[in-house]
């Protein structure tokens, strides 16, 4: 086994890896890790006056500028936004995905969750993991030898039961990188956010390039990112003392999906040594 670790992150939209782990993209690129963002569809709905291929073609874009970022890559699989279903033949591409970029650890969404896409998503990963191993399935692409740990990235649902910290990551040293790459989806996070999330006027969004970043630090603190590490502050305060943990601002939390092979110890120092 090799000491570089490669990260693969599954999300429904080509915003999604950044969004829930590009802090942790980028800390395990600097170490010399392999990274692979890949976003299930296309997001050609997402803007109030873009569509179709104008919008796929510029969101697949942004995926790449923004996966730069943080030292990954990216990948853009061509299904509508919106239209996103489990089936055989998505799960087959997830099935090669893996194969041919043989991740060590795999993050993705749960199931539960308010957007089709992203419990699909989930459930295409869900469906994928036994059958990397099975020679028989996809057989251009040679099976896995062994499973890879797979987590779950972070969300604020709370039934059937909340999202369980198994590994809580203090991302204040990335953290700015983290903005910048989300900085890169430039029609989503000036443009589309604004209109269906935050209620704000786009000709009220600042157009001067630091600027941007600045207001997009705020919007995106009050909007999920300032609240994540208040939530967990008992778990980083374990993690990394009174005193550090009791001062970070900004974390990442993922939990264990059993359907992987188990973060032993060992792999947890290998994953998450910081």
């Amino acid at each position: 086994m090799s000491d570089q670790v490669a990260l693969l992150v599954i999300g429904a939209h080509p915003d999604d890896a950044e969004f829930t782990a590009g802090g942790f993209s980028a800390m395990t690129s600097a170490r010399g890790g392999r990274v692979l963002h890949v976003a299930v569809t296309n997001g050609d709905k997402g803007h109030q006056t873009l569509g179709g291929a104008t919008l796929a073609r510029k969101r697949r874009d942004e995926a790449r500028a923004a996966a730069a970022v943080v030292g990954a890559e990216a990948i853009v699989l061509d299904n509508h936004d919106g239209e996103l279903m489990p089936t055989l033949e998505n799960r087959y591409e997830i099935i090669r995905i893996i194969r041919d970029f043989k991740p060590d650890l795999v993050l993705c969404p749960r199931t539960y969750d308010y957007h089709p896409d992203h419990r699909y998503t989930a459930q295409l990963v869900q469906d994928a993991l036994y059958m990397v191993r099975v020679q028989n399935v996809c057989p251009h692409h040679d099976r896995l030898e062994s499973d890879p740990v797979v987590m779950y990235v972070h969300d604020s649902f709370q039934k059937p039961y909340p999202l369980q910290p198994d590994v809580v990551l203090d991302i204040d040293s990335v953290y700015d990188k983290k903005i910048e790459a989300l900085g890169k989806h430039a029609c989503q996070m000036y443009e589309w956010m604004p209109f269906v999330a935050w209620d704000i006027d786009v000709k009220d969004v600042p157009t001067d390039p630091s600027e941007r970043l600045v207001w997009l630090r705020r919007q995106l603190g009050a909007y999920r990112f300032d609240v994540t590490a208040d939530q967990y502050r008992s778990e980083l305060v374990a993690k990394y003392g009174d005193k550090r943990g009791s001062q970070i601002a900004h974390a990442e939390v993922f939990e264990v999906c059993e359907l992987g092979a188990p973060l032993t110890p060992e792999a947890r120092q290998r994953f998450f040594p910081f």
